[in-house]
């Protein structure tokens, strides 16, 4: 049973697991630590937590459940710090949005017999800001959560039961669990959410450039750009270890994205441009 859990970075998805802990009804004990103390005092005021922590490997040891919701390189050095001093006794997940570096390190560093279990984790859900009080008890609801766990661990019967009471956990706070290969979930989550997150980003930096001092722009993009530009919102702080980590899916990604794009430039008056079109308009009903 799954008494104590402590989150390590309160942001908007650290804090939004401690409020969905909560609304799920889980009553056990959820500490949590950030970097900056206000991130966490923030989760604290908002009910995610009961306690916050000075010392994120101490708390790690006085927990069964240890969450990494940090950046992607965070949660590697993370992995390194907390596998020394870690038991059997302990379950360390993330939610990183590539998986194959991560994964790679849980194999290295973790799920051995004296050594805490790794369940490779990445919730599809966020906002294009972050932080502790964008945090939402709902932010999980109806998303699905991925894990690239390797089929070939063979846990401890003790490690084997958290891993079971943590994916029983993200079930009740409303998300649907996926199990996919770290590889293929990196080369799928380059097409359907990284490549939308930088086409948002260029768009909305070459809008900036391009008409940013208009003053009537707002009014005549309406909603079209309001849906095409959210996501160009979103900080840099939070996309850096995505495109450091996925390079060689995301590039790919974005050539074929480009030569899309000059089909289209090309086939402006042809009837090639109604297939595209139609070809779209299958995606979607799909």
């Amino acid at each position: 049973m799954i008494e104590r859990i402590v989150i390590l970075g309160t942001g908007l998805l650290g804090t939004s697991a401690g409020l969905a802990l909560r609304a799920a009804g889980f009553q056990g004990t959820i500490t949590g630590w950030n970097r900056s103390a206000g991130g966490a005092q923030d989760a604290l005021n908002m009910g995610a937590l009961d306690a916050v922590a000075t010392d994120p490997l101490e708390a790690a040891r006085q927990s069964q459940i240890v969450l990494l919701a940090v950046p992607i390189y965070a949660t590697l050095d993370f992995m390194e710090k907390l596998a020394p001093v870690l038991g059997s006794e302990h379950l360390v997940t993330d939610v990183g949005s590539t998986k194959r570096i991560i994964s790679e390190a849980a194999a290295r560093l973790y799920n051995t017999p004296e050594r805490a279990a790794f369940l490779p984790g990445h919730p599809m859900a966020g906002k294009e800001r972050g932080g502790a009080s964008l945090g939402d008890a709902n932010l999980f609801r109806g998303a699905v959560w991925l894990f690239t766990d390797d089929p070939e661990v063979r846990r401890s019967a003790h490690s084997a039961a958290l891993v079971k009471g943590w994916r029983e956990w993200v079930a009740a706070m409303g998300s649907r669990a996926i199990d996919l290969d770290p590889v293929r979930h990196d080369e799928l989550v380059a097409w359907v959410s990284h490549l939308p997150q930088f086409v948002a980003t260029a768009l909305s930096a070459l809008l900036e450039e391009e008409v940013g001092d208009a003053p009537e722009l707002r009014d005549v993009g309406g909603r079209a750009l309001r849906e095409m530009t959210r996501l160009g919102a979103s900080p840099f702080s939070m996309w850096r270890d995505i495109a450091y980590t996925n390079t060689e899916a995301v590039d790919h990604a974005l050539q074929m994205l480009e030569q899309r794009l000059a089909h289209l430039r090309e086939n402006l008056r042809t009837p090639e441009l109604r297939d595209e079109f139609e070809q779209a308009n299958r995606f979607r009903r799909e």
